[in-house]
């Protein structure tokens, strides 16, 4: 096989993309019959679902199978809680957590980005991921939360088990729900003891990173607990972390399927932060959030029975003509640029604000060092189950410096 035809076998992703399309032009909503869900495909009603929490719940507590180890990851995590819960945890959390303490990341972010490109300085081939994509946002949260850098092994394998997809397909019943959770709860319960031991530490020898700034929150004389911080902070680590890893990746791979952005992007490096948002809308990490409906509800000109499941599907709505021009081609100037990548309403990515700074100081830093970044061969990108990340698993690419 030539080195052309390796470039030119297709991409998951491909599949995924023309997938998306097609579910963009099948109407607003529709009833899977197969998995008994319903899908919302539509911008305008994705963003009504993710905007009204009281009909559209993200709590599945009562539907799913119970796994006790995943007990004190819950009670931090508010993507899967409903107001009033939801508000008192992520008010306590942005006391912490604030947009000056992001800002504040700027300068380490560069500096990290610089060390570990350095580290590939005299290579014409690396692989992405596993030099820049995955260990910056690590790096980069492991600071913030005053845990060891030198731990990051750890949590790279937690991650990878956690959104690796290994354990699921594309149709999930309760019965695959059940064993995916049993075979995470290992998994769940070392994250949980680790960082239950970091939180006692910091409350015995407090400072300013963000895990010591989580234990003084306080609201109206509530403060987190340490079950709520430990699921608050493994959200962050794990969650937070492997959504800029699929970014970066997802970015390199549109750019070398579009040389032209990518040229654009080389003369003109102020139009990047609305190339990262096309990226986004292109290749949304999570395609799907799923939600439950706490009444009957019309949606779409169809009918909704209380407690169904709904999947709001921000790949296809991230397509919709009555959103986005062309909203089938990748357009790397495209600008405003509405798309539901992050979510809509109280449930907005909290860490957006990190993913898309790390994202524009890390392509910048590419893209200034190598003059061509291309993937030589699609077959030998690795990619994570689609139905649980969309995101290389690895990214070998060839470079020519600057």
């Amino acid at each position: 096989m030539t080195s052309n035809e390796l470039k030119d076998a297709p991409l998951v992703f491909d599949d995924l993309v023309g997938r998306w399309n097609t579910l963009s032009e099948a109407g607003s909503v529709r009833h899977d019959e197969e998995q008994n869900l319903w899908q919302v495909l539509d911008h305008a009603g994705v963003a009504a679902v993710l905007a009204d929490p009281a009909t559209y719940s993200s709590d599945f507590s009562g539907l799913t199978p119970t796994q006790p180890d995943f007990e004190t990851f819950l009670q931090g995590n508010f993507v899967g809680m409903d107001p009033p819960e939801h508000r008192k945890l992520r008010t306590l959390v942005s006391q912490a957590f604030t947009p000056r303490t992001v800002a504040g990341l700027e300068p380490r972010i560069h500096a990290i980005t610089a060390e570990l490109l350095d580290a590939v300085a005299d290579r014409d081939r690396f692989d992405v991921v596993d030099a820049l994509a995955y260990p910056l946002p690590i790096l980069v949260i492991a600071e913030l939360l005053g845990v060891p850098a030198g731990d990051r092994g750890l949590f790279q394998d937690w991650a990878g088990t956690l959104f690796g997809g290994d354990e699921i397909g594309e149709a999930l019943d309760m019965s695959e729900v059940e064993r995916a959770l049993d075979s995470l709860a290992p998994t769940v319960r070392e994250m949980n003891g680790y960082f239950l031991d970091h939180i006692r530490h910091c409350r015995k020898h407090p400072g300013e990173d963000l895990t010591s700034r989580l234990l003084r929150a306080e609201v109206d004389g509530v403060r987190l607990t340490e079950q709520e911080i430990t699921g608050f902070v493994a959200l962050l680590l794990v969650a937070g972390h492997i959504t800029t890893t699929a970014l970066l990746g997802n970015a390199v791979l549109t750019f070398d399927q579009h040389p032209d952005a990518a040229a654009l992007l080389r003369a003109e490096p102020g139009r990047l932060p609305d190339a990262i948002e096309e990226v986004l809308r292109w290749l949304p990490p999570f395609p799907e959030l799923g939600r439950r409906t706490t009444r009957e509800v019309e949606l779409g000109g169809r009918t909704l029975p209380a407690d169904a499941i709904l999947m709001a599907h921000l790949g296809a709505a991230n397509r919709d003509p009555a959103r986005f021009a062309d909203p089938g081609t990748f357009h790397v100037t495209r600008h405003p640029n509405p798309h539901l990548t992050f979510g809509h309403g109280i449930h907005f990515c909290f860490g957006a604000p990190l993913a898309r700074m790390e994202a524009r100081i890390a392509l910048r830093q590419l893209l200034d060092r190598f003059s061509w970044i291309t993937v030589p061969s699609h077959r030998a990108v690795e990619f994570q189950n689609p139905a649980a990340i969309v995101s290389a698993r690895r990214l070998p690419v060839e470079v020519r410096r600057t």
